[in-house]
């Protein structure tokens, strides 16, 4: 799909000059896809990875439709992460001001009465499920005017474990009223939590010819015990000047790799969940403003963070899975950008990573760094014969 302009698609005049001021002139896929639907009211399901742009897919529809002067919050954007909040909360202030409107974010970590005033006087609402339905049951927000509810990286918010708060926010909102659906997946549990939420939905798809961005270059290197740690120094002094993400598999180890590094005499941060929020956010911030070009984190503590300018990930630790090692990847090579994937395997993990490698049709670049390809795992299932007697089919998965 070709790029065209936002004026092309039918976005106003004020907010077409907003997003001109940041440089943002064309609108991606998912953008130009959604925003008629979106414009007229109706209720949308979109599939569409992190990273294509989705924010300002329902940012701008939101800020079209909604007018001063309107019960508040009139819109609800719900997010699965703290950090996603912040993100999405910054994105929609750069063109607000464009329809005097008021932006606010609700997240934990941070104290409840400063939040709620806020939140009293925001027309758009961006809210964590945890903190909006902790200030919902306090009375500290009325829901019953919202006219536009956003689900934001639904898929995470069901892994994460939040459909029951989700589930209580929706029943607090008026029944009339436009929803917008995001995420990765639209199938299984995911897809039935998007019918229960709308009506005569329009489904938008930006289907993925990888598992893996194309744009990302794939790299394994084979490591041991006493040089780990120098072989990912040597990783980051190649990146040059972009953000490099290290991930760990625990807290404890984030806090001790920045150590490790910092004895090497290189410069980086931890960001994980017992850090206080305050932390958290100078983490970011750091990070994001490249002062820090080295952010060392833990899965979860990475979830919904969406930086264009990430340019290096570095599995420390290897992904569970081949879903976790996606996920992982694909905080680089945004916005039509190439980016560089480097996982570091220890004797012990040679043999899962391999599997996974072949799973995800990398045995390429695992074969080039001299680890020997395991093929796919192999799951058995029978048939009866003919004459009743059982034979085995091999299934790869």
């Amino acid at each position: 799909m070709s790029l065209v302009s936002f004026r092309d698609i039918g976005v106003s005049e004020p907010i077409v000059q907003a997003l001109a001021r940041r440089d943002i002139h064309l609108a991606f896929p998912i953008q130009t896809m959604v925003m008629e639907d979106a414009l007229a009211g109706r209720d949308v399901l979109a599939k569409s990875k992190t990273g294509s742009g989705k924010t300002l897919a329902f940012a701008v529809p939101i800020l079209e439709r909604l007018e001063k002067g309107l019960p508040k919050p009139s819109a609800l954007v719900l997010v699965p992460t703290r950090e996603l909040c912040v993100q999405v909360t910054e994105e929609f202030h750069t063109i607000a001001a464009a329809r005097d409107l008021r932006v606010a974010p609700a997240y934990g970590g941070v104290p409840i009465p400063a939040q709620a005033r806020r939140i009293e006087r925001a027309d758009v609402l961006i809210a964590t499920p945890g903190r909006i339905e902790d200030l919902a049951r306090r009375d500290m927000v009325r829901l019953d005017a919202v006219r536009i509810l956003v689900l934001d990286e639904a898929d995470r918010m069901l892994d994460m474990g939040f459909q029951p708060q989700v589930n209580a926010i929706v029943r607090r909102l008026p029944r009339d009223r436009q929803t917008m659906f995001f995420s990765a997946t639209l199938d299984g549990d995911v897809g039935r939590l998007a019918a229960a939420y709308t009506r005569d939905a329009v489904r938008h798809e930006i289907e993925e010819l990888k598992q893996t961005a194309e744009r990302i270059h794939h790299r394994f290197i084979p490591v041991n015990a006493s040089n780990k740690v120098a072989k990912l120094a040597e990783a980051l002094e190649e990146k040059g000047d972009g953000l490099a993400l290290v991930f760990v598999r625990t807290k404890r180890g984030a806090d001790r790799l920045v150590t490790r590094l910092a004895n090497r005499g290189i410069t980086a941060i931890a960001l994980h969940g017992d850090l206080p929020q305050s932390a958290r956010a100078k983490a970011l911030a750091q990070f994001e403003s490249g002062k820090v070009d080295v952010l060392v984190a833990t899965d979860v503590a990475a979830r919904g963070l969406d930086l264009d300018d990430i340019t290096h990930v570095v599995n420390f630790d290897p992904p569970e899975d081949d879903k976790a090692y996606v996920h992982r990847v694909g905080r680089t090579a945004r916005a039509g950008r190439s980016g560089t994937s480097i996982t570091l395997i220890m004797p012990t993990e040679e043999f899962d990573v391999s599997r996974m490698a072949a799973r995800l049709k990398l045995e390429k670049e695992l074969e080039a760094s001299g680890i020997k390809v395991q093929p796919p795992s192999i799951v058995y299932t029978t048939r009866r014969g003919a004459q009743g007697g059982v034979l085995a089919r091999p299934r790869r998965r």
